[in-house]
């Protein structure tokens, strides 16, 4: 059986987990906070989650797991079969990750944990949100979904990365950066209320106060 490694709380685990699920695939959690020792690192060489279990080994890196699940696994697919539809959504997704998710995460401290970032670095924040959002308005259809008509891994990204960088930008700067773009509000609500997102989201609350338990525990 398929192992997933991480805890519920990171939303790129969270992509993988929903994969999993609107694919079908029967799979088991394995609650992993990696940490700087041989046996942790030999899961996972960076120190990242999630981490995928296989019968070879080790598979990590989201995007790398989630082709990993196209190439081998039955179940719905979240990728489409045209070489160019399917290039379309896998850069749409790297998009979505270089320009929305890593710079929103730099000021996820402050946003989130009440710990202060440097104004230089909310500055770069800020005008990297916008550059990375303005190129989703023009990438995306929204029609309904991210790439499409269908699912793909692209919603993944979208899901489990626009929400967190809208409260950056709310919290820290007062803008809402979907202000110009109300399909894709419509397709977050509408992906909230898929009964596989609802899990994941009540899981992560779950998960939460082990979690902040081990933040304060760093500290």
């Amino acid at each position: 059986m398929l192992k997933l490694y991480g805890f519920s709380v990171s939303n790129y685990y969270n992509m993988v987990k929903l994969a999993l699920l609107e694919k079908g695939l029967p799979f088991e959690e394995v609650t992993f906070y990696p940490t700087p020792t041989p046996q942790s690192l030999a899961i996972s060489p960076r120190g990242k989650v999630p981490v995928l279990g296989v019968d070879a080994g080790y598979i990590n890196e989201t995007g790398i797991i989630l082709e990993y699940l196209e190439q081998t696994q039955k179940g719905t697919p979240l990728l489409p079969s045209d070489p160019f539809a399917r290039a379309q959504v896998l850069a749409i997704a790297k998009e979505i990750e270089l320009y929305i998710e890593l710079p929103g995460r730099a000021c996820y401290g402050e946003a989130f944990f009440g710990s202060p970032v440097p104004e230089a670095i909310k500055e770069k924040t800020k005008a990297e949100l916008l550059l990375g959002f303005a190129a989703l308005g023009r990438h995306g259809k929204f029609a309904p979904y991210v790439a499409g008509d269908s699912l793909s891994i692209a919603d993944l990204y979208f899901l489990y990365s626009v929400p967190l960088a809208c409260a950056v930008g709310q919290k820290l700067f007062g803008i809402d950066l979907l202000a110009e773009m109300p399909k894709a509000k419509v397709l977050l609500e509408r992906l909230e209320q898929s009964p596989h997102v609802q899990k994941i989201a009540a899981d992560k609350e779950a998960a939460m106060p082990a979690f902040l338990a081990m933040i304060a525990a760093k500290k």
